[in-house]
């Protein structure tokens, strides 16, 4: 559904969100296969370590996803660098456990404007730039826990689901048009995220393995792009029942 890519070497990837979890991991694959590599995150720290391993290569671009005029001057820093952008990936997010008994309205603030006011500040900041060139592509990373509803994830879910139809009807405008565009969905990966959980985790993947199947689909051009198969897709057809079934089998899978 997009171009396949052959090789990484010298191609620009700007990666948001990468001090920690899949978007460190993804940074250092990436460079390892020779991408130029633009990290951005908050945190300068973490940064100026990834880039240290590849200085001819990385860019180090500290920003908040929230920012949107930070967003434009480094999407300006990588063309002054660069001359363009072959591919943004947004990783930033944000996870909290919510239950409809417990809502916590500021952190639930936090989380919409994190995981979905972000990425839109990142498209009005990208989306012109990609179109001028003709070419390149947008991935977001949403989650499985976009696919239905599941317990602690009042808010995280939505948001999630949020992206995954984004990424549907970005595919619909911008394909025709040579941009690519990649629907990210990890199911439970070892990061500072999930740290916290106090449930089981089924088919937990570390974040380098995380990193690895993103850029494999990305490379093999797929659209949808989830892992492990062997847990996304059983709630894939789980999301085909009946709602007396899903709801059934996800109380009993999750004993919440």
């Amino acid at each position: 559904m997009n171009p396949r890519i052959d090789h990484w070497q010298d191609r620009r990837v700007w990666l948001i969100g990468a001090s920690t979890g899949i978007g460190a991991a993804a940074a250092r694959l990436l460079l390892a296969r020779g991408a130029r590599v633009a990290l951005s995150a908050r945190k300068r720290e973490p940064l100026e370590q990834l880039a240290a391993a590849s200085p001819s290569k990385a860019l180090v671009l500290p920003m908040d996803v929230l920012d949107h005029g930070a967003i434009v001057r480094s999407r300006d820093d990588i063309k002054a660098a660069w001359g363009g952008i072959d591919l943004v990936l947004v990783l930033a997010g944000g996870y909290n456990e919510m239950r409809a008994d417990a809502i916590d309205l500021v952190a639930a603030e936090a989380m919409i404007d994190l995981n979905i006011r972000g990425a839109y500040y990142v498209l009005d900041a990208v989306i012109p730039q990609l179109l001028a060139q003709g070419a390149g592509g947008i991935g977001l990373v949403a989650s499985v826990a976009g696919y239905g509803g599941l317990p602690k994830a009042l808010v995280y879910g939505p948001t999630k689901a949020a992206l995954i139809n984004l990424t549907e009807c970005l595919y619909l405008d911008l394909h025709d048009k040579g941009i690519g565009v990649y629907q990210i969905n990890p199911g439970f990966v070892d990061t500072p995220l999930t740290a916290g959980n106090d449930f089981k985790m089924p088919a937990l993947m570390s974040a380098d393995d995380a990193a690895l199947a993103m850029v494999d689909g990305i490379e093999r051009g797929h659209f949808h792009i989830h892992f492990p198969k062997r847990f996304t897709f059983g709630l894939r057809l789980a999301r085909l029942l009946p709602y007396r079934l899903y709801f059934w089998l996800i109380h009993k899978v999750t004993g919440l």
